[in-house]
């Protein structure tokens, strides 16, 4: 399957079915690539300094996706962003390998789970036709005060709040995943490469909380 276009066309060139189409193509290629560079971070994870570099070109990533996404070097940016993203999660994934005794059944699980819940969602949506605008603000106020509440509990150091932060952004990356295919539809997004990096990470917050609550509820901590 190749793209219907190489130059991203502007706001509403595009009917929402082209657009989904190029968007789930483009999203499964960066979930494999960057499930790929996991498995490369995981071997080779980055410490110290090196973690704040990662999580720099991070951002400089995004906004420079963003700043590209009507262009063709726009889908090299996506690739060069979601692999960034995937490294990043090495150190995350081998403190939950070597924390816990049934660390990979646990990442397995919340693969599945993601994947899952990732399908349901989007079903629903192009089954129903639903229309989710409404939803936006709530959904950035309640991922803003996670975020605020998560950087908290670094100093706070509170298991309790870290499972209330997990399961909330679990809800709310399962709404914003809902959310992103109905602005699609409804043409409230037209640009698949935008879209792809809605939906990715969408899909990215909800597996990692998804692993930490998993990881509170079933996990073996090794001795």
């Amino acid at each position: 399957m190749q793209f219907e276009q190489l130059a991203i066309r502007r706001e509403g060139s595009l009917p929402y079915s082209s657009v989904l189409r190029n968007t789930y193509f483009l999203l499964s290629l960066t979930l494999l690539f960057s499930a790929g560079t996991a498995i490369f971070g995981m071997a080779h994870p980055v410490v110290g300094g090196g973690q704040w570099i990662v999580f720099i070109a991070g951002f400089v990533l995004l906004f420079a996706t963003m700043a590209l996404r009507n262009s063709v070097w726009g889908l090299l940016m996506v690739f060069a962003f979601t692999g960034c993203m995937g490294f990043s999660l090495g150190p995350f994934l081998n403190y939950f390998i070597r924390g816990y005794t049934n660390g990979g059944q646990l990442i397995l699980m919340a693969l599945f789970g993601t994947g899952a819940t990732f399908l349901l969602s989007s079903a629903y949506i192009l089954v129903t036709q639903k229309d989710m605008s409404g939803l936006g603000k709530f959904l950035m106020i309640g991922l803003v005060v996670c975020i605020v509440a998560g950087i908290a509990n670094i100093f706070l150091k509170m298991p309790a709040v870290q499972l209330a932060i997990s399961a909330l952004m679990v809800f709310i990356s399962t709404a914003l995943m809902m959310f992103d295919t109905s602005r699609i539809i409804h043409n409230g997004e037209t640009n698949y490469i935008m879209a792809t990096i809605s939906l990715y990470l969408d899909i990215l917050i909800l597996f990692q909380n998804l692993l930490i609550l998993l990881a509170e509820l079933t996990g073996n901590r090794r001795s």
